[in-house]
């Protein structure tokens, strides 16, 4: 397994395209609490995605076991995107998991776990996206998370190196 040590602030991600899986990190200058917050509320539309190829609009979400979570904004030449899930734990400041799906789709959701970890000045995140239905969604998904684990340390406040 490839390691995620790197430039902090700058996210690392990597895709195992065959297993349909990305492994994503980034260590951010805020507490677990700060960025738990940034994860599971209507925030995440300030940080996710990736300029002009992924922009998030609109997210809402009951953040609760069981409960459904729903975003959706504008991707390459104009074309709208949703997507939805529901959480399947959330354990505030240190895990949160839920599934991940287009509306309607009749493909298996995949799983998106965000761990986050105190260190020295703050925290940890790190990323597992598992259950991606195919090469190229692996790879576009893996640029994202790294594109968005990046603008969410540049948010909240990036490590120095």
């Amino acid at each position: 397994m490839n390691t995620l040590r790197g430039r902090r602030g700058a996210a690392r991600a990597v895709a195992d395209v065959d297993a349909g899986s990305i492994l994503a990190s980034v260590e951010i200058a805020a507490a677990p609490e700060r960025i738990f917050q940034a994860l599971a509320s209507r925030e995440i539309v300030d940080w996710w995605g990736k300029p002009s190829v992924f922009d998030a609009r609109e997210w809402s979400g009951d953040v609760r076991v069981g409960a459904n979570w729903r975003a959706s904004g504008i991707g390459r030449e104009g074309v709208r995107w949703e997507l939805e899930g529901k959480f399947l734990e959330v354990n505030p400041p240190r895990k949160l998991s839920h599934t991940w799906n287009a509306p309607g789709s009749s493909a298996e959701p995949s799983i998106v776990t965000y761990l986050l970890e105190e260190i020295d000045g703050g925290t940890r995140v790190t990323l597992r996206h598992v259950g991606v239905s195919d090469r190229d969604s692996c790879i576009g998904a893996c640029m994202g998370w790294e594109s968005s684990l990046t603008q969410l340390a540049a948010r909240l406040g990036a490590l120095n190196p």
